[in-house]
């Protein structure tokens, strides 16, 4: 039984490591999409949009991973709790990294064109993004429910940014109608940022679930 405790707590200390390797990615590709974006930059998109194939992979891996030790070694409470959490921090990965491939696609549609506007709040967006899923992460491993509680406050500048985006935009669009197209592509840009940071509030809301029992909505 004392072997059987110990493989288990080793398999699920593997699949938290796969989880973070996921996550390094997903940055990875938030990263490399807005930048794609930023320079139109169509090698770089075109390199978001293909690695997203391995992304779905490790979800399906750590999914079955997650089941498979579930059903062989029928965890406590505890740690059913920290497996439900990781069965649900993968699929937000796996969101944020469509969120991702949405916007190198974009960044594929503009290539050639000159942008409207320089590119400022969007990659800062981008940034704020990539902090929060630094954060989402580390809670998770320190079982941290203090610093998952945090992410509420960084979701909320996302969305004041999206909010200043959004209207910028607006007025351009209206002052100037030869900017409605590009304007529009860069608008779902900005909301597939404003979402990444959404599914990160999710991590966050399973982190505190997984330490405490207790649900919280950090997306107020």
């Amino acid at each position: 039984m004392v072997d059987t405790r110990s493989g288990f707590h080793e398999e699920l200390e593997s699949l938290e490591q796969s989880l973070l390797a996921m996550g390094g990615l997903v940055s990875q590709a938030v990263r490399d999409s807005v930048t794609a974006l930023k320079e139109l930059n169509q090698s770089l998109a075109e390199q978001v949009i293909e690695r997203d194939d391995q992304l779905d992979d490790m979800q399906v891996d750590i999914e079955n991973r997650c089941l498979r030790l579930i059903a062989l070694q029928q965890p406590m409470a505890g740690d059913l709790r920290t497996i439900g959490t990781v069965l649900k921090m993968v699929t937000d990965l796996e969101r944020m990294g469509d969120h991702a491939v949405d916007i190198a696609r974009t960044a594929l549609k503009l290539s050639g064109e000159t942008l409207i506007k320089p590119l400022i709040d969007i990659p800062r967006l981008g940034e704020i993004a990539q902090e929060m899923l630094g954060i989402g992460l580390r809670a998770f491993v320190d079982r941290d429910a203090d610093l998952a509680q945090t992410l509420a406050d960084r979701d909320d500048d996302v969305d004041h940014l999206y909010s200043q985006i959004f209207r910028e935009l607006l007025v351009l669009m209206i002052e100037d109608p030869s900017t409605i197209r590009q304007a529009t592509q860069l608008l779902f840009v900005a909301q597939s940022l404003e979402r990444v940071a959404d599914h990160i509030t999710n991590i966050g809301e399973w982190t505190i679930y997984m330490v405490t029992g207790e649900r919280r909505d950090l997306n107020l």
